[in-house]
């Protein structure tokens, strides 16, 4: 770029100087010395920083002061003005801002949103679960119509009173667990027993029954299952009904409630 720019100097002096030119007396040696110096710092400069409106800048004011040293009707002050003609056409040309075209952003942008939809895609798909609940067996602490967010990698074994996700017979159920692996469950007049201890359920505010239909009480859960019933103890599907769950069976522990109803 910079070597064409000195061309096009060389083709501009032969056109519009040397035929005016006549033979006069050179500038002084020292004043042709000095311009010549500067000249020479001019050109490094613009090479130098010829990518940087920095550089172009500097030579700019290298040019301006060798005007000051050169005799203003020879040759060196004409090539002098081109060149601070060419460097501050250059300076311009650097200054001026960079676009991106908008077809880029928009492509960015749709990256972006397509790289978050999968993320949530992948989490609920192999890490979380969701349920809509639809009955009322968990009332008051889950209610009918609520979103259910359950944690699938918690089947190594649950704790009493965790609240876990599992299928019955094809419907999705949410359930308390009252009982692990190896506790004796038993449901008496005085209410649910583990263990021969009546169980103090504060939060529940229906009597504990048994089913004529149901499971034979009492009952040791076997290794690897666990014993759920719902909150609501009236007329209720749980494991009065079809016995200890199997952990593998079940499909997560409950993390959080997103609450919906009425919406």
């Amino acid at each position: 770029m910079f070597i064409k720019t000195l061309q096009q100097l060389d083709e501009e002096f032969q056109a519009e100087y040397m035929p005016n030119y006549v033979a006069t007396s050179a500038a002084k040696n020292a004043a042709t010395n000095a311009a010549d110096g500067a000249a020479t710092d001019a050109a490094t400069y613009a090479a130098s920083f010829q990518e940087a409106s920095s550089g172009a800048a500097a030579g700019v004011t290298a040019v301006a002061s060798a005007e000051a040293y050169a005799d203003k009707t020879g040759p060196i002050y004409w090539l002098l003005r081109k060149i601070k003609r060419v460097l501050n056409t250059r300076t311009v040309i650097d200054s001026a801002p960079v676009t991106q075209p908008v077809w880029k952003d928009i492509s960015l942008l749709f990256l972006k949103i397509a790289s978050i939809i999968l993320v949530f895609v992948l989490l609920f798909t192999f890490l979380f679960g969701i349920v809509r609940f639809q009955e009322p067996s968990m009332d008051p602490a889950i209610k009918d119509g609520d979103l259910v967010i359950f944690y699938r990698y918690t089947k190594s074994g649950y704790l009493p009173q965790d609240v876990i996700a599992l299928d019955y017979n094809g419907k999705r159920q949410v359930r308390r667990v009252v009982a692990t692996a190896g506790d004796e469950v038993d449901i008496t007049d005085e209410g649910l027993m583990i263990n021969g201890a009546v169980q103090q359920e504060p939060s529940i505010f229906q009597q504990t029954e048994r089913y004529q239909e149901g499971v034979s009480f009492p009952l040791t859960v076997p290794e690897g299952e666990v014993f759920v019933l719902g909150d609501s103890r009236t007329g209720i599907t749980d494991s009065r009904i079809y016995g200890s769950v199997r952990i593998e069976d079940t499909l997560g522990k409950v993390m959080t409630v997103i609450r919906r109803r009425g919406i």
